[in-house]
């Protein structure tokens, strides 16, 4: 049985079991939550977008990344241990549940949240959203 976890917001990057198929995958990654839906609340459902820590330094249309030596405040900020990329033309609405998502290894917290999208960053997701959605 999934227990769900407290409401997000979007802009939050949680430990997510990114799906493998149709199935959650076993190694979870960071992926940012770009909408909530709330219609089943205090069961939620999210949009998340799907992050990497491998190739960082090649993105393409509907990405952006997240680097620690270019902004060491929106990298710490985000919660990371490595440069992510996330891909908004890799999306997938989830549950806000324990089989989507997980706490990660050594966090204080017993949720999914690593941390959350710094405001600097706005700007540089506007236009990954702009290029995967056009």
């Amino acid at each position: 049985m999934a227990y769900w976890w407290p409401e997000p917001a979007a802009g939050d990057i949680v430990w997510c079991h990114f799906p493998d198929n149709i199935i959650p995958h076993p190694k979870p990654r960071p992926a940012l939550i770009v909408t909530v839906f709330d219609d089943d609340a205090p069961e939620f459902v999210v949009e998340v977008a799907y992050g990497t820590s491998q190739k960082t330094r090649s993105l393409h249309r509907g990405g952006f990344g997240i680097y620690q030596a270019q902004n060491s405040i929106a990298y710490k900020t985000a919660g990371l241990s490595y440069d992510t990329k996330f891909n908004l033309t890799q999306t997938v609405e989830l549950p806000f549940s324990t089989q989507w998502f997980s706490v990660p290894h050594g966090s204080l917290t017993q949720e999914p949240r690593l941390g959350v999208l710094h405001p600097s960053l706005m700007r540089a997701l506007e236009a990954a959203y702009r290029a995967a959605h056009s």
